[in-house]
């Protein structure tokens, strides 16, 4: 084996780290998008409306594609940003959790909702920390990367409008919840703010970081991911149309990016595989 491949390899223990965040974002989708409606009796605080618990068990199961196709492919350079995509997901929840600790069910009367209340904490304070060891740890064996294909200019584009909205909004909506009034279209409670912000923030980042690179070939796993997230949150916004505010400008805005979200995951996963396909030459 080249020196390359071995210094590409996933560690053991991010393997590791990665399945038991990839059983943990699973979880999460069954208690927030399966069951938006009881998170009162079987998740870590109550998410009202449950649009908002829509919301974010869409953004668990995108991170769930991201976690688990990251660990099937087996190499670290393509598993760096969805990562560092994580850790600052995680770490942003941390300091909600933290934050907003009196509106979790952490002393409530239902053995259920008290546990759920007590392993999320444990998990957000544990994965975070594990998270930037394994960073740390496999930054130390990687070499540098070597651009393989260029991003193509419109889909530079596309990720840099897309990630400043969704940084934008994400930062704004983490530091000023207040700001919900304006910048989103269901009502949301400071921490619930905070949590969707994470999302946002998370992946707005994520973005940059993917222009940064400009390698169409780490953008495989994370553009399935994206469009994931895109369909998810615009068949949320059906499901709980009730819970929406159709007659505000974010309703509106909220349409237009989850669509532009999709629709640039697709496309960038098409653009990938594309770039996979030997050229044939002629003779």
């Amino acid at each position: 084996m080249t020196s390359r491949g071995r210094t590409d390899r996933l560690l053991l223990r991010t393997r590791v780290l990665l399945a038991v965040f990839a059983v943990l974002t699973a979880l999460a989708v069954g208690a927030l998008l399966v069951r938006a409606e009881h998170t009162a009796e079987t998740f870590a605080w109550t998410i009202d409306p449950p649009a908002t618990a829509g919301f974010l068990g869409a953004g668990y199961a995108s991170g769930t594609v991201l976690v688990v196709l990251s660990w099937l492919g087996g190499s670290w350079a393509r598993t760096r940003v969805p990562l560092v995509t994580i850790l600052v997901f995680t770490a942003l929840t941390l300091v909600a959790t933290l934050v907003h600790l009196d509106r979790f069910h952490l002393a409530a009367d239902g053995a259920l909702p008290r546990f759920a209340a007590w392993f999320w904490l444990a998990v957000y304070v544990v994965v975070p920390v594990g998270m930037a060891v394994v960073l740390v740890v496999q930054e130390r064996r990687a070499e540098p990367l070597v651009r393989r294909r260029a991003l193509p200019a419109w889909l530079r584009a596309l990720l840099v409008v897309e990630g400043l909205v969704l940084l934008g909004v994400g930062v704004a909506l983490y530091l000023t919840p207040a700001t919900a009034e304006v910048l989103w279209p269901w009502t949301l409670t400071p921490l619930t703010a905070r949590a969707v912000g994470s999302w946002l923030a998370a992946y707005g980042f994520a973005a940059f970081l993917l222009v940064r690179a400009g390698d169409l070939d780490l953008l495989r796993v994370p553009a399935v991911a994206y469009a994931v997230l895109g369909v998810l949150q615009l068949l949320v916004a059906g499901r709980f149309a009730e819970d929406v505010r159709w007659q505000s400008p974010s309703a509106a805005g909220f349409l237009v990016m989850a669509t532009a979200v999709a629709v640039t995951g697709a496309a960038a996963f098409v653009a990938t595989e594309a770039s996979r396909t030997p050229v044939r030459e002629t003779p």
